[in-house]
């Protein structure tokens, strides 16, 4: 990266809708202080915003503007460049991959290969690189899953050309799927992102969440296309990439911006106040080309994470995206069930009502006219939905594969006595 005595910068690129290859839109500049505070700059350059095509990187933050915008959050980081930057696991790779732990913010996104999620790369160079055509494909998975297992374990990889090869391959820049080992491969359809079990998962993590992602659907909500590929007698969950779409000549890439950015907020504990999904709501409302659709899908997600207890319903697992110039939600992704001890209460990680993050149906009611709907309505949605996740949950986890003893194991998640208490 360009570093002048605690100021370091790189070039941020964008592919604009409807195009494959990025253009050049401005320039990211970090300056470190003597009191260790972060201030990070931001400047669309001028031929960007004469662009014809010009978007605006984020709704929230970096609107198209001619003028300098900076923040001292996040070490100085932009939440829509935090957003496109590695998630835990990513930075888990690159940091195996450089041989250095806890790189800088801009380290970590220049180490990022070009599937990060979004529309936005960044380099050093003015005029953006050619993008990277080469993916790992579907058929490496038992070798990647091998590769992945060595990085979780903290063991030595054997060291032979082949690995390094593919040790260069697995380094992951999608941002928006937590710790879980992963890696994005291709198919004839597009890219995936492939979500591996680890040992220590109490369940067949793969299975269930394909599974959740179905009964999401039957549910009525808008949930991200998946499979469950089993190789070498593994099981891998793959998940299709719905910021990309495959054409003849590369990929489109949709803009994508987190439930975090959105909200403002970080992802640590003393930002915890911010996660809500009645703040989340009202933003979204504003930017939305469809504000009452979206507004009614995110009250139908709140309700289903309520009553398979995914307390693990962060903010970052919350996202808008623009395939053109429009903002709207995504489709729902990381739906997983949790099996907390209390019957009696369960509490979601972002607040959802009048009695905060308590997963319960009255809770969710109370301010139900936030989302755009009228009480009555709102009370026959959480009805549907506990009715159909209630008769048809086992049925779904069986035909997903999940099996009779992982069945046991997550039942306790489904419709818990407290929702109705």
């Amino acid at each position: 990266m360009i570093s002048k005595k605690n100021v370091f910068e790189c070039y941020v690129y964008i592919t604009l809708p409807g195009h494959t290859d990025p253009i050049t839109a401005g320039r990211l500049e970090i300056t470190t202080h003597a009191n260790g505070i972060a201030l990070g700059r931001f400047v669309y350059g001028k031929q960007y915003l004469a662009h014809a095509e010009r978007v605006e990187f984020d709704p929230v933050e970096l609107r198209l503007a001619n003028i300098t915008y900076e923040t001292t959050h996040m070490r100085g980081m932009f939440g829509v460049i935090r957003d496109a930057g590695p998630d835990y696991w990513g930075r888990r790779v690159i940091e195996r991959h450089v041989g250095k732990p806890q790189l800088s913010e801009l380290d970590y996104l220049l180490h990022s290969p070009d599937d990060r999620a979004g529309a936005l790369s960044f380099g050093l160079n003015q005029k953006p690189p050619s993008p990277i055509r080469k993916f790992n494909q579907t058929i490496d998975l038992e070798k990647l899953q091998k590769i992945a297992d060595s990085i979780t374990a903290d063991e030595d990889l054997p060291i032979n050309e082949a690995t390094a090869q593919v040790a260069e391959l697995l380094l992951v820049g999608t941002s928006m799927g937590g710790a879980r080992p992963k890696v994005v491969v291709e198919d004839h359809d597009g890219l995936w992102l492939a979500k591996f079990n680890r040992s220590d998962d109490p369940w067949n993590n793969a299975r269930v969440e394909h599974a959740m992602g179905n009964l999401a659907r039957a549910c009525g909500i808008n949930s991200a296309e998946s499979l469950v590929s089993s190789i070498g007698g593994r099981d891998t969950l793959l998940v299709k990439r719905f910021d990309r779409e495959k054409t003849a000549n590369g990929y489109y890439r949709s803009r994508m911006v987190s439930g975090l950015t959105l909200l403002r907020a970080q992802d640590t504990y003393q930002s915890r106040d911010s996660w809500s999904y009645l703040l989340l709501v009202e933003e979204m409302r504003r930017i939305s080309a469809r504000p009452q659709q979206d507004a009614v899908e995110l009250f139908k997600r709140m309700c289903f994470n309520a009553l398979i207890s995914n307390t693990d319903d962060h903010p970052r697992n919350h996202a808008i995206l623009a395939k053109d110039r429009n903002w709207g939600l995504s489709p729902a992704y990381d739906l997983t069930p949790s099996t907390p001890i209390s019957l009696e209460r369960r509490d979601l990680a972002m607040s959802i009502g009048d009695a905060g993050r308590f997963a319960n149906a009255e809770n969710i009611l109370s301010q139900c006219q936030r989302f755009l709907m009228p009480r009555d309505d709102a009370v026959e949605i959480i009805k549907k939905m506990e009715k159909q996740i209630a008769k048809s949950w086992y049925k779904t986890a069986r035909a997903a594969g999940v099996s009779e003893r992982h069945c046991e194991l997550i039942s306790g998640a489904f419709c818990y006595p407290g929702f109705r208490l």
